[in-house]
């Protein structure tokens, strides 16, 4: 009896599109008091409630954005109406969404760059509620004593957001499909990439320790490769190169088998030079690998070939050549002042807006399948148009 295997699909989500709603503020309420042997009570109306908020908070505990793949509406509560003897209204629940630290947010409609969560614990208020009307006891005068009139909530903000998930590590591998960087991330750290003897076994990025001297460690982050015109759309596309976009090291992975290595690792910085001409300010390795497979008299032709702006070493995962030379050059730079001094640069980073075709590119088959609320009003008074922003 034959069995149809289902395969799981994938559970890291480094980006999705929800729709976002703060919450609108309670009325003002339009009431004059009354009570038994009080002749002529005057206004006692309270305000209305604050609308809830739409937070963002950095959590290190998660590490993809699988939790709001099926939570694509986030609405904030509103505030509740004022009351009598001047209550004044509950306000509305704001949402807390749990995201990543890395985490980037944009508008989905025009791509512009909204915030951006770094740190474990970060509140970024993405969406504020609109605050609550005033009761017409504010509007009480010696010559208007009565008021009969209150001031109406600030609406709700709606907006459809796109989070995109950029990982934080401190060495990304750049290569080729089977240039041998999963190899290189299975043999120094204990991450399990999945790795075979065919283009693009990697379809999504992982992450590893990489244990060095002394207790010691740094996270290196191996993405999908790219090919030359990735940045046309061919092979999987620059999709994941925002994962290195926040590295501080680049690790370029040329094979020793390659018709020319020095020609190659021009293609990688040109497919990443027309994705972010930021990165060509990073600092870069060369590994030239699979190296068992020549002999030490080819490998001093091959380094007469090489590129002199960039450090060059020649490593061989599975025996082990080369990966220590290896970690001491990328801890060595890690450390030097350059990197410390580009640190603080990309604490000061200027975000890019999201390009729209691309946005329309991954959210295609997106339909927002929820209804708008009909609110309507029971109250009998009149509403005054006040200006929030006048004292």
């Amino acid at each position: 009896m034959q069995r149809n295997v289902v395969m799981a699909e994938s559970n890291f989500i480094d980006y999705v599109k929800i729709v976002c709603r703060s919450g609108r503020g309670g009325r003002g309420m339009a009431h004059l008091h009354r009570a038994k042997y009080i002749p002529n009570g005057g206004p006692d109306g309270g305000d209305g409630g604050k609308g809830g908020d739409i937070i963002l908070r950095g959590n290190r505990n998660y590490w993809t954005l699988l939790h709001l793949k099926y939570q694509r509406h986030i609405f904030a509560g509103n505030g509740q109406n004022g009351g009598i003897n001047k209550s004044t209204g509950a306000d509305g629940e704001s949402k807390i969404v749990d995201v990543p630290c890395g985490t980037v947010a944009y508008n989905a409609e025009t791509g512009e760059f909204l915030c951006d969560v770094m740190e474990d614990g970060q509140l970024v208020t993405l969406l504020k509620g609109g605050r609550g009307g005033l009761g017409n006891v504010h509007f009480a005068t010696p010559t208007r004593q009565a008021p009969r009139f209150a001031q109406p909530g600030e609406p709700m903000q709606e907006m459809t957001v796109t989070l995109e998930l950029k990982l934080l590590a401190d060495v990304g591998l750049v290569g080729f499909p089977n240039a041998g960087k999963s190899t290189l991330l299975s043999s120094v750290s204990a991450a399990k990439p999945k790795i075979a003897n065919y283009p693009f076994t990697t379809l999504e990025p992982n992450l590893g320790i990489v244990s060095y001297r002394d207790g010691k460690s740094f996270v290196m982050a191996d993405i999908p490769g790219i090919i030359e015109g990735a940045s046309q759309g061919r092979g999987l596309g620059l999709r994941f190169l925002r994962h290195i976009e926040r590295n501080s090291l680049l690790l370029f992975m040329v094979p020793a088998d390659a018709d020319d290595i020095k020609k190659e690792y021009e293609v990688l910085l040109n497919e990443l030079a027309t994705f972010n001409p930021e990165m060509l300010d990073k600092q870069r390795v060369l590994a030239i690998t699979k190296c068992d497979l020549i002999d030490e008299e080819l490998k001093e032709m091959l380094s007469e070939n090489l590129p002199e702006d960039v450090p060059c070493v020649f490593i061989s995962a599975p025996t082990g050549e080369g990966i220590q030379e290896l970690k001491d050059i990328l801890w060595a730079a890690l450390n030097s002042e350059e990197n410390r001094l580009a640190a603080v640069k990309r604490e000061e980073l200027v975000h890019r807006n999201y390009d729209r075709k691309m946005l329309a590119a991954d959210f295609a088959d997106w339909e927002a399948d929820f209804e708008d609320e009909v609110e309507t009003d029971d109250d009998d008074f009149d509403y005054e148009e006040f200006d929030f922003d006048e004292e």
